[in-house]
């Protein structure tokens, strides 16, 4: 009897997924797709075409960029709509969504993610460790249900 293994990730571009441990359209992004969702994110949520890009990112050839919109919106990063054929791309995160997940990934992968997160705490600067103190005080220490150790936010 074959098992086959479905993973759970949203951004999954497997077809069929047969994955274990899914990596697809992880977090971390390429120097050009960075680039891109970059100039993406700060459209402050407008739609962009590849011609658009051409415009922010004038080093690169038109048919790169369209390519490189293509693969990011079925990695999952970027919405795309076709209107009288002119294909529009808006992010489907924001760029605070996209690190968070990144640092969350980064997190989930350590072989002791309570001794890396103490060694990330001892690094952020003061402002950084009372924006953590804040946010953290309205929470409470519930699982949420996932078994990740994560907790929910406060509903109180």
């Amino acid at each position: 009897m074959t098992v086959t293994l479905v993973c759970n990730n949203p951004k999954c571009i497997c077809d069929p997924c047969g994955c274990e441990e899914c990596r697809c359209a992880g977090p971390r992004l390429g120097d050009l797709e960075r680039k891109v969702m970059d100039v993406v994110w700060d459209g402050a949520g407008r739609e962009m075409t590849a011609r658009d890009l051409v415009d922010a990112l004038p080093g690169y050839a038109y048919t790169t960029l369209a390519t490189v919109l293509d693969r990011l919106s079925k990695k999952g990063y970027l919405r795309r709509r076709t209107e009288q054929r002119v294909v529009r791309y808006a992010a489907a995160d924001s760029s605070d969504d996209h690190t968070a997940a990144a640092m969350r990934d980064i997190l989930d992968k350590a072989n002791d993610s309570e001794a890396a997160l103490i060694r990330f705490a001892q690094t952020v600067s003061r402002s950084e460790a009372e924006i953590l103190r804040r946010q953290l005080s309205g929470r409470r220490s519930v699982r949420s249900g996932r078994g990740d150790g994560r907790t929910k936010p406060s509903s109180e």
